[in-house]
């Protein structure tokens, strides 16, 4: 079996030849899903848990404390013993509930998370799905997201949860705009919509470079939306506890308000990967030009380290908004993306197209 950490294309072709040469193609495909099926379901629950230890360690650091420190070697194991307190606690369906609803909505939350990263190429021959459409794609399919949100603070019968179902329905929704319009000032510059096409679009140079002052406008645009859109610090007015107990997700408990807590940290991870792949060159390498000593050294590392390494700085960039900044109102919410995200984002998708028009960037 071929195995290349460079690039996983040959790995991926062996098994298949190897499961082709023994089975039939629809037993094959079904045995493909499943590996992919569970690799994903591992990579979701085993990363999740890694950002929640993240969060009270960078927490804790800002904050000057210690943070997780008992359970494991500097505190490791905390994350993995909280989730298994909450796969063992009992799943209480308060009075009046709209049984259907309710328990439907964490399950929409947490299949959106998995449809998107799907899409995402962590390495060469490392991805699942490369659609000619890609981008539009997951900005659809992340709209979904907010769906399940709106039903579970409906159907919760309980003021607070549905205070924070609209609140986080009117935040997200008015967040999308900035989000697609910066994805659409970098399809201008990329000019393909296909995720594998972008990322092979920076093999000289990042886009982020590339684009000179639209291209970084809009990285900034996307990563203040991406904050709102999944309902992090200082956006969190919908799950602000403060006030709202705990917003949507206020009656669940056991493994549905897991659901809950680990779609909101892969949903963390998902705009570090966008931010990663649009603006940042995905998985390759930091390159300027061609053929030099410098990016001869950058291609020692192999693409997959390069990809979450991108991921992690972003992460952290957005885990320190949250505990620097304070909350925000949601009058103050929706004024900054109506009355200065959205106008400076209608700018910059003119001042992009000006710029691929006279060919300005490199």
């Amino acid at each position: 079996m071929a195995f290349s950490i460079y690039d996983f294309t040959d790995l991926a072709q062996s098994i298949h030849n190897g499961l082709s040469s023994s089975l039939t193609p629809v037993w094959t495909t079904v045995i493909e899903w499943a590996i992919i099926g569970i690799l994903y379901i591992l990579f979701v629950a085993l990363f999740g848990l890694f950002l929640v230890y993240a969060e009270r360690k960078v927490c804790a650091a800002i904050q000057q404390r210690i943070g997780p420190n008992r359970v494991g070697p500097y505190g490791f194991i905390q994350t993995i013993a909280d989730f298994i307190k909450l796969l063992m606690k009992e799943i209480i369906n308060p009075k009046g509930v709209d049984h259907f609803l309710y328990n439907l909505a964490p399950y929409i939350v947490i299949a959106t998370v998995f449809i998107i990263i799907s899409m995402f190429p962590f390495a060469p021959g490392l991805q699942s799905f490369d659609f000619d459409i890609g981008v539009f794609f997951v900005t659809a399919v992340s709209s979904v997201g907010v769906i399940g949100i709106l039903l579970a603070g409906w159907s919760s019968n309980n003021k607070y949860s549905l205070i924070g179902g609209i609140r986080s329905g009117a935040q997200i929704i008015s967040y999308e705009l900035s989000v697609g319009l910066s994805l659409i000032t970098m399809i201008i510059l990329s000019g393909t919509m296909q995720i594998s096409g972008i990322v092979n679009g920076q093999a000289d140079g990042w886009f982020l470079f590339k684009g000179h002052i639209p291209a970084f406008i809009a990285f900034v645009i996307f990563i203040i939306a991406g904050t709102a859109e999944t309902n992090r610090g200082p956006f969190d007015l919908p799950e602000g506890e403060s006030e709202l107990t705990g917003g949507f997700h206020t009656e669940y408990s056991g493994i549905k308000f897991a659901f809950f807590f680990l779609a909101e940290y892969m949903n963390l991870f998902i705009v570090a990967a966008m931010v990663t792949i649009v603006f940042l060159g995905g998985w390759q390498p930091l390159h300027f030009g061609t053929g030099n000593g410098f990016n001869a050294a950058m291609d020692l590392l192999p693409p997959i380290i390069w990809f979450f390494l991108k991921v992690c700085t972003i992460i952290l960039l957005i885990m320190w908004f949250k505990w620097t900044f304070p909350r925000l109102r949601v009058d103050q919410i929706l004024t900054l993306e109506w009355k200065y995200l959205l106008p400076i984002n209608l700018f910059n998708i003119i001042l992009m197209s000006v710029v691929v028009l006279m060919g300005w960037h490199w």
